[in-house]
């Protein structure tokens, strides 16, 4: 059974450093469960985080841009030539750990044949995988025009801005008819010492509840493009322990 996370919010808010604190909490807890990182974010941010050149996505698939890294097999059809082609653009990290930029990704009121040959392929690849990660680009609208896919736990990511804490509240209210039945809430990050009283209030009055709070490490603020914080793993791999994840 694949374990499914997916990570939203609004950009700035550390959802590509929580991505990544997630993905070394659980490989370091379990280390024989294999872990697939899914990139939706437009930037492209994940995986400069490990020091990889991501030259090729799905959406180049999509638009037959890529280029090849192995050797093209022959006689394939269309649905064998996708599956293919995902594990060519895919990213080896280390050992259990692949990942998968997405890049552009169409709306479903434009949905062609190929995008739905891609999202048969990429469920077939999901569930190869033990535990899925999903960096997403908003919410899980944007995800959902790619792959439909359920969610076992999508996490709102904010910092402690107002711009930040509104966008969670559009967030939820867009992405709540897509995600598991409980399994939807917010991450407060960069906390400094306490939560302000006016993002408390702001809280509040959107009837946001906060599944759990990251503290600020000042060393992320830094141009630091790895994007790693003992200080954030740390408290992300306690975090987990507290969501209702299925049983891996």
């Amino acid at each position: 059974m694949t374990v499914t996370i997916a990570v939203t919010g609004k950009s700035g808010s550390g959802k590509t450093s929580i991505a990544k604190a997630i993905l070394e909490s659980l490989h370091s807890t379990y280390p024989d469960k294999s872990i697939l990182l899914i990139d939706t974010d437009l930037t492209g941010e994940l995986g400069c985080t490990f020091g990889v050149d991501v030259s090729n996505n799905v959406y180049d698939i999509k638009m037959n841009k890529f280029d090849y890294k192995s050797r093209l097999p022959e006689n394939m059809s269309r649905q064998e030539f996708i599956e293919w082609a995902l594990q060519d653009v895919m990213i080896n990290l280390y050992e259990e750990v692949d990942l998968l930029a997405v890049g552009l990704v169409s709306s479903k009121d434009c949905r062609c044949y190929i995008a739905e040959k891609i999202n048969d392929a990429l469920v077939k690849l999901i569930e190869a995988y033990d535990i899925v990660i999903i960096d997403c680009e908003y919410d899980l609208e944007y995800l959902n025009h790619l792959v439909d896919y359920q969610v076992d736990v999508t996490l709102i990511v904010a910092d402690t801005s107002c711009g930040s804490v509104y966008a969670a509240s559009k967030i939820r209210e867009s992405s709540s008819r897509l995600a598991s039945p409980g399994q939807l809430g917010l991450i407060l990050n960069k906390i400094k010492n306490r939560i302000p009283e006016q993002i408390s209030c702001l809280l509040k009055d959107y009837d946001l509840d906060i599944l759990g709070t990251l503290p600020y490490d000042e060393n992320l603020e830094k141009d630091c493009l790895s994007k790693e914080s003992d200080i954030l793993t740390e408290s992300v791999k306690e975090l987990l322990f507290r969501l209702n994840l299925p049983p891996l």
